[in-house]
C-alpha cells in the first residue's frame, strides 16, 4: 500500500490537485486506489459548489499516472490526454456523501513509446459503478 505522500512523490499533480489518498494494490497490469477528495469542499474541480461526475475521469487518469510511475520505477512526467472512449457516467455528481470513499481502478490495455491506453472504473464504497471509460495518454 502507498499513502498520499508516496503518491505525491510519483506524479506531477500536487497540492489539492492530487486527488488520490492511497494505492490499495497494484500489479504490472492494473492499480486500485482510494480517494475521499470528492467530498472536500475545496476540491479544485468543483464548480458552483458541486463535483460533476465527468470529473471522475481525472481520478481515473491520476490512478493511471501512479500506475505508470510504479511500473517504471520513477516519477512520471506530465502526459497529455489524447482521447476518451466509451465513457459512461452513471451518476450526475460525485460529491454525494452516501458514496463513501471512491474506489478507482485503472487497467493498462496498451503501452507504446508514444503513449498508453488505460481503462478505468470508479465505484462507491458499496461497489456501485459511478463512471467508467478508456483513455489514451500521449507521452512527451
Amino acid at each position: 500500500m502507498l499513502d498520499r505522500s508516496g503518491i505525491l512523490d510519483l506524479i506531477p499533480h500536487q497540492g489539492a490537485m492530487c486527488l488520490l489518498d492511497e494505492v490499495v494494490v497494484w500489479t504490472e497490469a492494473s492499480i486500485s486506489c482510494r480517494a475521499r477528495s470528492h467530498l472536500h469542499t475545496d476540491n479544485p474541480l468543483r464548480r458552483d459548489g458541486r463535483l460533476g461526475s465527468v470529473c471522475g475521469i481525472e481520478y481515473g487518469l491520476q490512478a493511471a499516472c501512479v500506475h505508470g510511475a510504479l511500473s517504471a520505477g520513477t516519477r512520471q512526467p506530465p502526459g497529455f490526454l489524447g482521447a476518451l472512449r466509451s465513457v459512461r457516467l452513471m451518476v450526475s455528481h460525485l460529491d454525494d456523501p452516501t458514496f463513501g470513499a471512491l474506489a478507482i481502478e485503472a487497467v493498462r490495455e496498451l503501452q507504446s513509446a508514444a503513449g498508453l491506453v488505460y481503462g478505468f472504473t470508479l465505484r462507491s464504497d458499496s461497489g456501485q459503478v459511478l463512471l467508467s471509460g478508456r483513455a489514451t495518454v500521449m507521452l512527451p
